[in-house]
């Protein structure tokens, strides 16, 4: 089926501009998910805030309950016994300079880049390379810190990873279509909750404006906030 057709079909039934509950918005996105592979859900959130100004520019993680279904390759930059760590815990990739130069030649085949602080002054020369993928280690994510087997298992334990767009616009995935339905809404309240408590101060008005979920290939629902409480 053309993807136009799928998704005009997987539109039947939906009223674009009715809010529906959690539990049946869940139900309406995993039925229309019908694509021949298992299609991410994604969560979207249209904040009240002015990404240009940087106490509002938000980031950060959060850890889904239930997973997201999806395996991620993690690489560490590391020596001596955190290396050690690093690979005991599970990551895909360890190494220093020889992974610093790895990347600067365009070998990039991890999906999560944890340092050691002590790493950084070599990770940092690799700014314009990773940075542009998302994938510069950052403190602020956890992603910079002497407690590697910590950082490897969340990043393989569930974490996600949320930045603000333009438009005050925050979205991830939280979870795969073949989840359950109550494994992919404790996702999205964890989601959910994790951004609302990160509302900046000063924010006048409501901080969520309008929530909605999707799969990859169908069309988007839009969420009652009050029962995302």
């Amino acid at each position: 089926m053309a993807t136009g057709k799928r998704f005009k079909k997987a539109s039947e039934g939906l009223n674009p501009e009715t809010y529906y509950p959690l539990g049946e918005a869940v139900k309406l996105v995993k039925s229309r998910a019908t694509a021949k592979f298992d299609e991410t859900i994604e969560v979207s959130l249209n904040l009240n805030i002015d990404p240009r100004k940087s106490e509002q520019n938000l980031r950060g993680t959060v850890m889904l309950p239930s997973g997201t279904g999806k395996t991620l390759r993690v690489a560490v930059f590391a020596k001596g016994a955190r290396a050690e760590e690093a690979k005991a815990a599970g990551a895909d990739i360890v190494g220093a300079e020889d992974l610093a130069e790895k990347v600067q030649g365009g070998q990039i085949e991890f999906d999560r880049a944890i340092a050691t602080p002590d790493m950084m002054g070599i990770v940092g020369r690799l700014g314009k390379v990773l940075g542009p993928r998302g994938l510069m280690p950052n403190p602020k994510l956890g992603t910079v810190t002497p407690n590697v087997t910590e950082a490897v298992k969340a990043a393989k334990g569930g974490q996600v990873e949320y930045r603000t767009e333009k438009a005050g616009i925050i979205h991830a995935g939280v979870g795969k279509a073949s989840f359950t339905e109550e494994a992919i809404a404790a996702n999205i309240r964890a989601f959910v909750g994790a951004i609302t408590r990160s509302r900046p101060t000063g924010i006048k008005g409501a901080f969520i404006r309008r929530v909605s979920l999707s799969s990859t290939m169908g069309p988007g629902v839009k969420l009652e906030l009050t029962s995302l409480a």
